[in-house]
């Protein structure tokens, strides 16, 4: 089908570039002592909401496609409503319709994974983020997979349970291991061979993302695959005994083990035969697992020999380069994206991020397509991350962003950039509140630098975000919302991403243009159309409407 754009009949666009930054993980808090984005000092956001068309956007749940309200938004999915304009329906709600219509257990790689089990006597190898987060993964969708074993007849089931500590509360883990220990403890009973086979922390072994450190997956390999790490007899008495010799450790940097038998042997290496189900949904951690699984010729790390498996991903994490080739439930099809509709327009553009969140401005802004629509309109410029912890280097990675970003602007590169700073959400994501205040200030600084060449090139910017995060780092009671306290009388810290609404600030000096009042509970999915109305060109039918409108005179 061929993309046209109509021309805006009211306004023609603004006469310089017109630039979308994403503030990763900063949205629009409670303003107490639990606030980093309240507390940080941000001349440069203040000014904006006090002097530009100003609003608020739902950016969790419902208006992002997941299942319900309660649901906290993340980067994938407000990336791909940031890039879409409509809301598609995302992996958790995909992943339980699928469950419960049954159409999971009909699909051909379900049958391929019991298929082979059935006829080697291995077991069914799950792997993924044990947790209700709903981000990456959702631990009732792994019940219903080994659940489902049982009913297939299936002797032997092992699980590979990735601590999260991050989508939930910190120091969560238990309360999850002992949800599936009482789970595979039933079906040991009644005859089954099921049993949980290694673990470890989230940002230790195997969850890392756009090849920032493969060396995490490295690890996930020795631990899942090869049955080699530190022995423990059970999930529970690991992750004790790690809190015991470091207290205060959170279980996403938990480090990786095994779980062995009484003669201390490993009780699930991955051998020839096997069937493999990673259960997260969300693509980004997923990929590079994947790829050490699917892939031949494979040079990221030494394997060694890698084992003869059915390998299937919850849903395929990468269209493009068909990863994995087996997978349970279809992603979303997400179609005509605006950047498809600008480069059918001809209008070139750029994307730019550090590594932890390059792909949220390209592949996920681009409906999860991992390649350029077009090469000679679209320019992508990734700024590598740092390998130091984000709370020791809040300030990342952000003004070589502006930097690279202005560079364009100002050289006549790009009438259209958009570009992320992941500082709100990674360092916010560490639960300490010093730092994520400072990353806050960071970005502001940097915001900062960007109005001002914005002002000066006639352009115009949208500054948001795809979620909260730094804007609440303690946890609250659920139905007062007063903040926990920890035994010192301190907030708890929360490293999960929150519900609340984002910002969205238009900075277009001289153009007629205010909020629209008659857009009713603007999410993401507005951003794209209020980009488009920038440059001069009318929505598509079917996006969700602007958040701007050309003022009345």
């Amino acid at each position: 089908m061929r993309l046209s754009l109509r021309p805006h009949p009211d306004f023609g666009g603004v006469p310089g570039p017109v630039l979308v930054v994403v503030m990763d993980g900063i949205g629009i808090g409670p303003h107490d002592e639990g606030d980093a984005v309240w507390l940080a000092r941000t001349p440069n956001l203040d000014r904006l909401a006090s002097s530009c068309p100003s609003t608020k956007l739902r950016a969790h749940g419902t208006a992002v496609g997941l299942p319900s309200d309660d649901d906290m938004g993340n980067s994938e999915v407000g990336h791909n409503a940031l890039g879409a304009g409509r809301v598609f329906d995302q992996g958790a709600k995909r992943v339980n319709d699928a469950i419960r219509t049954g159409e999971i257990w009909r699909g051909r790689a379900w049958r391929d994974v019991v298929d082979r089990v059935r006829h080697s006597g291995e077991p069914v190898h799950f792997v993924g983020l044990l947790s209700d987060g709903n981000v990456h993964s959702h631990i009732d969708h792994l019940f219903a997979l080994i659940d489902r074993c049982a009913e297939e007849g299936i002797a032997r089931v092992r699980v590979h349970a990735l601590l999260d500590g991050r989508d939930v509360p910190e120091r969560s883990a238990l309360e999850y291991v002992e949800r599936l220990e009482a789970r595979l403890r039933a079906h040991r009973e009644a005859g089954r061979d099921y049993r949980a086979a290694s673990g470890g922390g989230r940002m230790v072994v195997t969850m890392d993302r756009y090849e920032a450190d493969w060396g995490m997956v490295a690890r996930g390999w020795q631990i899942h695959v090869l049955g080699k790490g530190r022995p423990f007899r059970s999930l529970e008495e690991a992750i004790r005994t790690l809190r015991e010799e470091q207290p205060g450790i959170i279980d996403q940097y938990l480090p990786g083990f095994v779980i062995v038998d009484e003669r201390g042997e490993p009780v699930g290496p991955i051998r020839d035969g096997a069937a493999v189900v990673l259960f997260n949904f969300r693509g980004d951690r997923a990929i590079e697992l994947t790829r050490a699984f699917d892939e031949e010729p494979f040079t990221a790390f030494d394997r060694g020999p890698r084992p003869d498996v059915v390998f299937a991903g919850m849903m395929q994490y990468d269209g493009d380069r068909m990863l994995p080739r087996r997978f349970l439930v279809p992603p979303p099809a997400i179609d005509r994206t605006v950047a498809e509709y600008l480069v059918a327009a001809g209008v070139s553009q750029l994307a730019c991020s550090e590594t932890q969140k390059f792909g949220h401005v390209t592949y996920f802004w681009n409906g999860n397509r991992s390649g350029r629509i077009d090469e000679r309109l679209e320019r992508w410029i990734e700024i590598p991350s740092s390998q130091r912890p984000f709370d020791e280097r809040p300030w990342m990675e952000a003004a070589a962003i502006a930097d690279a970003t202005i560079d364009a602007l100002v050289g006549g590169e790009v009438r259209h950039a958009r570009i992320n700073f992941a500082n709100g959400d990674m360092v916010g994501h560490t639960g300490v509140l010093e730092p994520t205040v400072i990353a806050v200030e960071a970005v502001d600084l940097q915001i900062g630098r960007l109005a001002r060449t914005i002002e000066r090139l006639g352009g115009a910017m949208i500054v948001t975000a795809d979620h909260g995060n730094a804007d609440e780092m303690f946890e609250r009671d659920r139905r007062t919302g007063r903040i926990l306290r920890d035994e010192r009388g301190g907030g708890r810290p929360k490293t999960s991403h929150t519900l609340n609404p984002v910002p969205l600030h238009v900075l277009a000096p001289g153009a007629p243009l205010e909020i629209d009042p008659t857009v009713e509970r603007p999410g993401l999915a507005n951003v794209a159309a209020t980009l488009l109305l920038l440059l001069g060109f009318e929505r598509p039918e079917d996006y969700a409407p602007s958040v701007l409108r050309v003022r009345r005179s």
